[in-house]
């Protein structure tokens, strides 16, 4: 995809909704007919009846007839741009494992915090459910350039121990075969090929694992096969971050030109370009203030003086950065006024309060034991930086 293909398809608003980020654009919701999958023959060991239709009497669960009315079908990889966990990196498509597995599409990008938080349930369900049939199938669409980098997704595939296919869509063709809107969501497809189960965000995961399980339990009897005896009480991955959203909490915030004009509140919004930011008065929470000078690109704005700061007063437990730096920087980390205290450090600053950014991704700069209001003040002390956008939570 080119950057100026990039740019127009990011021209929409991105805001947090319910753990997810939600790509809000003019594309209808629900599924494309498109990329529809067919059926093209009746399951392995399926039995009929008198009446030469499938006995689910014999097989258990909804015949085909109920469910082509109550549920679409499963969509194709569309335009995949290169795969990973695959056997030598060879295409894999959805409608080979249809009739065999139940499938999981999981859309995400690798620097969204919501998706990270999904990822231990995700490798927990992997382990625990694959021998039963089960197929997780990641599909990467990225939100941000850098993530559509194929090295960049291998490493981030690495970090996080993802041990199943995952799809690069940089074209965004799967999303919009599934006209998706949101990182993260599943998909669940069942042994027929029905996407019968649909999660946004995070949570739900006791839910989403009983549909797993019921589903590998009816695919079993149509393949004549014996669930084996696998505990069926829902996991309890180690690593599981909890987020406290009983209280307001700063939304997610953009450097970049084409998403700014809700978040910067000094210099001139919406504009790419060089800009020499100065701040004085009175702070607003959940805005965003600059100081020194920037050059502002449409998706990041990269720091361009000596000692460029970022002052954000936020509502939350935690703040997370993307960022990344051409030739490596090191900026300080300053909370209300204040060096930053270890019970503040998030898991990338170091205890002297400095954080060395190298590989564009998401950075953990504040993780408090406890919600509040504070003022966060990022000063670049040495090279320069590439700052995309804030999280919180």
């Amino acid at each position: 995809m080119s950057a100026t293909t990039r740019y127009i398809i990011l021209a929409v608003v991105l805001i947090a909704v319910g753990g997810a980020i939600f790509f809000l654009n003019d594309a209808q919701t629900g599924i494309a007919k498109k990329a529809e999958i067919a059926l093209e023959q009746m399951p392995e060991h399926a039995q009929l009846n008198k009446d030469g239709v499938v006995d689910m009497n014999e097989m258990g669960g909804e015949s085909i007839a109920q469910k082509e009315k109550k549920y679409p079908r499963a969509r194709e990889i569309v335009r995949a741009t290169g795969f990973i966990n695959t056997e030598n990196g060879e295409p894999v498509t959805v409608k080979e494992f249809i009739g065999k597995k139940i499938i999981l599409i999981d859309f995400w990008t690798y620097s969204c915090i919501n998706c990270q938080r999904t990822q231990p349930y995700l490798n927990a369900w992997q382990k625990k459910y694959a021998d039963d049939g089960l197929l997780i199938l990641g599909v990467h669409t990225p939100e941000f350039a850098f993530e559509e980098k194929y090295e960049n997704v291998v490493r981030a595939v690495e970090d996080a121990d993802i041990q199943y296919p995952v799809v690069l869509d940089n074209d965004y063709g799967t999303w919009s075969a599934y006209q998706n809107r949101y990182w993260p969501r599943k998909y669940l497809i069942d042994i027929d090929g029905f996407i019968v189960y649909d999660h946004i965000g995070e949570g739900a995961y006791e839910e989403t694992e009983l549909v797993i399980q019921k589903l590998l339990a009816e695919g079993a009897g149509r393949l004549g096969k014996e669930m084996s005896e696998t505990d069926m009480s829902v996991v309890a991955p180690d690593g599981v971050e909890e987020t406290d959203r009983t209280k307001p909490r700063t939304h997610e915030i953009y450097f970049g030109a084409l998403r700014n004009s809700e978040y910067l509140a000094n210099g001139e919004v919406s504009v790419a370009g060089e800009q020499t930011f100065e701040h004085s008065g009175t702070l607003i929470y959940d805005k965003l203030y600059l100081g020194g000078v920037w050059n502002i690109t449409p998706e990041y704005a990269r720091s361009i003086s000596g000692g460029a700061k970022i002052i954000l007063p936020y509502r939350a437990q935690k703040v997370f950065m993307v960022a990344g730096s051409e030739n490596g920087a090191k900026v300080k980390i300053y909370l209300d006024g204040e060096d930053i205290t270890s019970e503040d450090l998030g898991v990338h600053v170091n205890d002297s309060g400095t954080l060395d950014i190298q590989n564009e991704q998401l950075y953990r700069i504040v993780e408090s034991d406890e919600y509040g209001t504070h003022i966060l003040e990022i000063i670049v002390e040495e090279g320069s930086i590439d700052a995309f956008s804030f999280t919180f939570g």
